[in-house]
This record gives structure tokens, C-alpha cells and sequence, in this order.
């Protein structure tokens, strides 16, 4: 069985560009990049019409990891706070700007000075507290991202300094 390494070293492109830097310097960088799941939400949020903007209004939401990431999950525990990235598989990924909040009544804005979910790469960011354990399952308190979603990445919140 393929662990979740070779399936994104499989993914990864390999070619190199050379972008400009700081002052002179060029840095080779990748042209794309490959992501690869680590788990999937649970969610009641079955159509995107229904996910709230944000946090507010967001329904409790499980966290289904793959198993081949088991070991990354051991030390997460209710009542810690985390920041989930989500792949927003749904999201238009070809605009660049849009009215903040669907308000026709605002000025079209860069998407990048908004939290639209319509982007070229559509990352989700979400803040959410574990509330119960199952396994390989996590129940975050509110996730405004819809059922299926694949999950990239958790990480723990941290608060910035006063």
C-alpha cells in the first residue's frame, strides 16, 4: 500500500522556474504543486448555499482522517484549538475579484483582501476547538465547510502576542 508520501512525491512536478527574490537574487521555486487529503469533513452542510460565511452560524463538524496519517493525529485531544485547512473543491477557482460577502451593494475587491472562497487556489482557513475524540475521528465545536470537503492540513491555533 502507497503511503500518503509516495502519493504526493507522485504528484509533485518537477520542473523549476527562476522567480526574482530580494534585491538581485533569483530563487529556482516549483511551477505547480500537488496536495494531497489527510481526511475529509463530516458535516450536516450538504450544498454550498448552506455554509455560512465564516464561523457564524457554523453547525459542530467531524474530521475524518486517512489512516495512513494516523500517527500524526495521536496527540490531538478535546478542548484543543486548532486551524483546519480545507481544500474548497467546489469554489470557482477563476476569479480575482468579487463584492465582500456576496453585497452587490460593495465595490468589487482583489479576492486576496477578502475571504471569498473563489480563488485561483481555494484554501480554506478555519479556527475550531476539538470537542470529542472517535479513533480516527475529530468533532471540531463549528466548521462552516461542507460534507466531503477534503481536509490538507491541521495545525494548532496559536495567538498572536498583544
Amino acid at each position: 500500500m502507497r503511503t500518503a508520501r509516495d502519493r504526493l512525491s507522485s504528484t509533485l512536478a518537477h520542473r523549476r522556474l527562476a522567480v526574482p527574490a530580494a534585491g538581485e537574487q533569483t530563487v529556482p521555486v516549483q511551477t505547480s504543486y500537488g496536495l494531497v487529503p489527510i481526511g475529509w469533513v463530516q458535516s450536516s452542510l450538504r450544498v454550498l448555499d448552506d455554509a455560512p460565511n465564516q464561523r457564524v452560524g457554523a453547525p459542530p463538524a467531524w474530521i475524518r482522517f486517512d489512516e495512513q496519517v494516523a500517527e500524526g493525529t495521536k496527540d490531538l485531544r478535546p478542548g484543543d484549538e486548532i486551524v483546519v485547512l480545507t481544500w474548497l473543491h467546489l469554489s470557482p477557482r477563476d476569479e480575482l475579484s468579487t463584492h465582500p460577502q456576496g453585497d452587490m451593494s460593495q465595490p468589487l475587491t482583489g479576492v486576496f483582501s477578502t475571504c471569498s472562497p473563489n480563488r485561483p487556489n481555494p484554501i480554506g482557513l478555519h479556527r475550531a476547538r476539538i470537542v470529542a475524540r472517535e479513533g480516527l475521528r475529530i468533532e471540531v465545536d463549528a466548521l462552516e465547510a461542507i460534507d466531503g470537503t477534503p481536509v490538507v492540513d491541521v495545525k494548532p491555533a496559536i495567538d498572536l502576542p498583544a
